[in-house]
């Protein structure tokens, strides 16, 4: 009797509430199995990485639409307190943002209003920096059960209190005498926290391994290259493997990183990963130069409980030119020749589009959808490129290639979208070519440094003016649409800069990509049209998102420059982004009034003149030799900084012998990500780096001349 009574009690109060308009909150990410399988369904949460399970990065929100962007603005802003690149995808359940930063930061954010609930450090190591080809960066977060997930940059999973940011366990994932980063974001998959690692191109194994939700216990680890022969393999896939590579590979070892992109089928109950280049990209170094080297390059499919390995697909057999696989893959049903079939789609750095029939890996169809010259198209027999064979520059006589794609590839890590109403895959597009020349001195022993085997040097764009002007106009960026039925462009926006954002597509029939020249815009998803755009006063590489709270919807981006390109690609970086960069998080809605300051005044550079040259011809090539083999990947290609980390050319540093040996052999700024190089440059190496960086000083670029 006393029950009944309290159970009516609670009722009756709970009618009250919400009789007068007070909600019951749900319990901070309330995020279940079953929530993310059907999460296509709850249309106004993000509640993974693409959105779904599939990556289709398609919202079905359509409040926001071509006869209301006219009175979408800023709704909140949240400055954030770096100057590093920004690269995350939010996460957005019940109202609450989980959002991850550079150097692995977390925070937690009132999705209505931008205010900070709590944060986390996980206070990665300065010094550790060194280790990231490709900046400090990290692309966000998963939830499930109460918890947020983070990769570190150090190599730790770490599980957090999703009310107040407090760690709950913490994993390390990595053995740490090797150089391994995470930059990429976790998934959840039936109770497993999923998480690979970066670091191929400083010579590491790559590997994905499964964690207990609950208590970061280490369920399964499937790794994608094999190890050393002389010992047991891991599984009879491993053997198999080994099969398609020679020489010592292991010494080097090997590559195949899992740095980015998962997807997964519910109803197939199958994980697909995709695996990155081999370590070093040279392959007659890696490999001496044969063999397939599985399973570099490659999306496979694992069984989540187990990772048992089911099938594989090689995009770029023998990889040799960073050409990754790990690039956004999308799930989707599509109506080909009659027939529905279930489907995988990416659009990889090698230049083609591939369709694969997602329950066996079997190619459906692949096109390039950038200009491209290593190959003339894919046997749709053997699903094998048709490489031209001047493609393979370590075996060219005058050991150079000058190749389209280059490293950057025809599309990098910034996610696509797909929208199912339209049947488009909307990509952000680089068109961009490199000289590929064979570095015959590399050695297995690379500590601290970019594990390559080609010649960075040889990317130094020309001085001649007119011959850079031309160098330069010929690299640019596109949002492009494709129709992965009639493998062909529907339409395309070309943008000055390479580096753009990632793109969010939506029922309201547009497309949102915020771009490198710092702007957010919005397209017609089925002509291209720009609607509509906004200044972010920063340049763009992190993906859009949207959600709904209260029945407003709100389009969300994180905004600042890093990256591969804002690290290294020296002077093809300059010009294209807004300075100083200024990351934030920007949050726009129907009827926002918020603002930015003022737009930030263009920085110059200083304008010290550069000290007496020193050294001779021999002297500044060795320089040239070592500044890109220690330092060029974090200070860009031919000592010209991409605009994120001091240009050396204009540091006082490189006129006081003490104070440069001071930072570069001592590590007086680890702090702030400089780690010391005394264990691994000589004297003599050092002194030959510093006298290239004054020669570099002597050779203006526009951006300085003005």
């Amino acid at each position: 009797m006393k029950l009944s009574k309290a159970i009516g009690a609670l009722a009756c109060a709970l009618y009250f509430l919400a009789a007068v308009g007070i909600r019951a909150q749900p319990a901070p990410a309330n995020v279940s199995g079953d929530r993310l399988v059907h999460a296509d369904d709850d249309k106004n949460n993000w509640l993974t990485h693409g959105r779904t399970y599939g990556e289709e990065r398609f919202s079905p929100l359509d409040q926001i639409n071509p006869a209301s962007l006219d009175r979408l603005n800023l709704a909140w802003h949240a400055d954030l307190e770096t100057e590093r690149g920004q690269e995350a995808t939010p996460i957005v359940v019940d109202g609450v943002m989980y959002v991850s930063t550079a150097w692995s930061k977390v925070f937690a954010l009132d999705a209505a209003t931008g205010k900070q609930r709590w944060a986390y450090d996980p206070q990665v190591p300065g010094e550790w920096a060194v280790h990231a080809c490709c900046d400090v960066v990290n692309r966000g977060v998963a939830v499930y059960d109460g918890k947020v997930f983070i990769g570190t940059l150090d190599g730790r999973l770490i599980a957090l209190d999703s009310s107040t940011g407090t760690p709950v366990w913490e994993t390390l994932t990595i053995d740490r005498s090797y150089p391994y980063t995470i930059t990429g974001a976790p998934r959840v998959v039936k109770g497993k926290v999923l998480i690979g690692n970066g670091g191929a191109e400083m010579g590491v194994r790559g590997y994905i391994t499964a964690y207990d939700a609950a208590t970061g216990k280490q369920v399964w680890r499937f790794y994608t290259v094999p190890g050393d022969p002389s010992k047991p393999f891991e599984n009879p896939i491993m053997e198999i493997a080994a099969k398609t590579w020679s020489g010592q590979w292991w010494k080097f070892g090997g590559g195949g990183t899992v740095w980015d992109s998962m997807a997964y089928d519910s109803e197939l109950d199958l994980l697909y990963i995709g695996v990155g280049n081999g370590s070093p990209w040279n392959q007659k170094i890696r490999s001496d130069g044969k063999g397939d080297n599985l399973f570099l390059s490659s999306i496979v499919a694992l069984r989540p409980d187990t990772g048992e390995y089911v099938w594989h697909y090689q995009t770029t057999p023998g990889e040799s030119w960073d050409f990754t696989a790990t690039q956004h893959m999308i799930l989707a049903d599509l109506q080909i020749d009659g027939q529905t079939r279930k489907v995988l789609m990416q659009a990889p750095k090698n230049g083609f589009f591939y369709v694969l029939d997602r329950k066996n890996g079997k190619l459906i169809s692949a096109e390039n959808y950038v200009p491209i010259n290593w190959a003339t198209g894919v046997d749709k027999q053997t699903g094998r490129p048709i490489e031209e064979p001047q493609a393979r520059f370590a075996n060219n006589p005058n050991g150079l290639f000058v190749s389209m794609p280059g490293p950057t590839g025809g599309h990098n890590w910034q996610p696509m979208s797909f929208s199912p109403r339209l049947g488009l895959v909307y990509i952000p597009v680089v068109v961009s070519g490199f000289p590929y020349a064979a570095d015959a001195s590399m050695t297995a022993d690379r500590s601290q440094a970019f594990n390559a085997g080609v010649q960075f040097g040889a990317a130094v764009l020309p001085t001649d003016k007119k011959a850079r002007d031309a160098v330069k106009s010929s690299s640019f960026g596109e949002l492009l649409a494709w129709d992965p039925i009639r493998q062909k462009a529907a339409w395309s926006v070309r943008h000055p800069g390479i580096w753009n954002g990632g793109v969010l597509s939506t029922a309201g029939n547009l497309v949102f990509q915020g771009t490198q020249s710092g702007e957010i815009a919005a397209y017609d998803a089925a002509a291209g049209t720009k609607l509509w755009s906004r200044p972010t006063q920063s340049a763009v590489m992190a993906p859009p998102i949207t959600y709904a709270i209260d029945g407003e919807q709100y389009i969300a981006v994180l905004v600042g420059f890093g990256g591969a390109i804002g690290l290294t690609a020296g002077e093809m970086s300059l010009g294209t982004f807004p300075k100083p960069n200024k990351p934030r998080l920007l949050a726009f809605k129907i009827g926002g009034n918020d603002k930015l300051s003022p737009d930030a005044v263009v920085m110059t550079a200083p304008s010290n003149s550069p000290p007496p040259k020193m050294g001779d011809e021999k002297m500044i090539s060795m320089g040239n030799d070592a500044y890109h083999l220690y330092c060029g990947m974090c200070h860009g290609v031919g000592a010209v900084s991409g605009g994120v980390t001091p240009d050396l050319r204009h540091s006082k540093m490189i006129g006081d012998l003490d104070a440069f040996n001071a930072v570069v052999r001592e590590g007086v700024l680890s702090s702030r990500g400089m780690a010391a190089f005394g264990t691994v440059l000589t004297d003599s190496q050092t002194e030959a780096i510093r006298a290239y960086i004054i020669d570099r000083a002597y050779h203006p670029i526009p951006e300085d001349e003005n």
